[in-house]
């Protein structure tokens, strides 16, 4: 009997990552796109499209070899039925079927979620969270994105928008947010933010990575930028842990590369805001399975919802 496979897709506002993994979700081939690159909607879709198609010509397979396409994608979306409501970082996308649109592209079994609600999956089943019961995972990049799992079991909400942490107002007097609010915790600590409060601080261009080489040498404008997001971060996640008790905080994304600075500056502002039976029980743990997250939950749905 032939092999099975599962291709999964992770969508965000940056990359468009697209890998093929065997049934023990280990991933055996991936390619990584600019997101950027696909200017429309349409052309977006037709590159997850030729993506598929190509990864199933290269690597000698055929459609009946194929289990499933998990697509993990960056806003609220209707997993039960496939629906795209909008991504906050991504225009043009506005209630697109979109699970439909690839099915009949594709010929093959589509499952569509939030990329974060995946990543949630992904490090509760094989990574950091594993044999914790209540949790939060999110993945700090572009945007801020989170996947809840409470009493062992993935926390969609009433239509599935649960976990949106990155869209929790922390100031009702902040900036305005790409969703359309203001005072989001994302317009605090998104990518975006942090680069614009590090070229104020250094008066000049600098990157995320540059960033975290310097608050690694200890230079005092790279760490005082740092611990201003994690204050930022602590605040927010406090409030959560008041509110649900959670036994862990998995937190992942480009954002949280920054190390020990960031974690060490969440962890203190977290443990003096939240209450202390709370704060005394909740574990902050960093992402284990990296830029592979999302992948590898996207796997974990298609086995799931097949």
């Amino acid at each position: 009997m032939a092999k099975k496979f599962i291709i999964s897709i992770d969508l965000g506002g940056t990359n468009l990552k697209v890998a093929l993994l065997d049934l023990n979700c280990q991933i055996k081939d991936k390619e990584v796109l600019s997101t950027r690159s696909f200017l429309e909607k349409d052309d977006l879709i037709l590159g997850i499209v030729h993506s598929v198609n190509r990864f199933i010509k290269y690597n000698n397979l055929n459609k009946a070899q194929i289990l499933g396409v998990g697509l993990g994608l960056p806003g609220p979306i209707d997993a039960k039925n496939g629906i795209v409501h909008f991504f906050p970082n991504i225009p043009g996308w506005k209630e697109v079927k979109l699970r439909d649109i690839l099915r009949k592209n594709l010929g093959l079994s589509v499952f569509i979620d939030n990329d974060a609600k995946l990543m949630s999956l992904a490090e509760f089943k094989m990574g950091a969270a594993k044999g914790f019961n209540n949790i939060l995972c999110m993945t700090l990049g572009t945007g801020i994105g989170g996947g809840l799992i409470i009493n062992s079991r993935l926390y969609r909400g009433f239509n599935n928008a649960a976990g949106e942490i990155g869209h929790l107002p922390i100031n009702e007097n902040g900036p305005d947010c790409n969703c359309g609010s203001s005072g989001c915790l994302e317009a605090y600590v998104g990518n975006n933010r942090i680069i614009a409060e590090a070229k104020k601080a250094f008066k000049r261009d600098i990157s995320l990575e540059e960033l975290s080489r310097l608050a690694d040498k200890h230079n005092r404008i790279a760490m005082d930028v740092w611990n201003k997001a994690g204050r930022h971060l602590g605040f927010a996640l406090a409030g959560v842990v008041n509110l649900l008790n959670l036994d862990a905080i998995v937190i992942g994304g480009g954002v949280a590369k920054a190390g020990n600075v960031l974690f060490d500056s969440i962890i203190k502002t977290l443990k003096n805001q939240a209450m202390s039976v709370q704060a005394k029980r909740v574990k902050i743990l960093k992402a284990k399975l990296g830029n592979e997250a999302g992948l590898i939950g996207g796997a974990i749905m298609v086995k799931e919802g097949l």
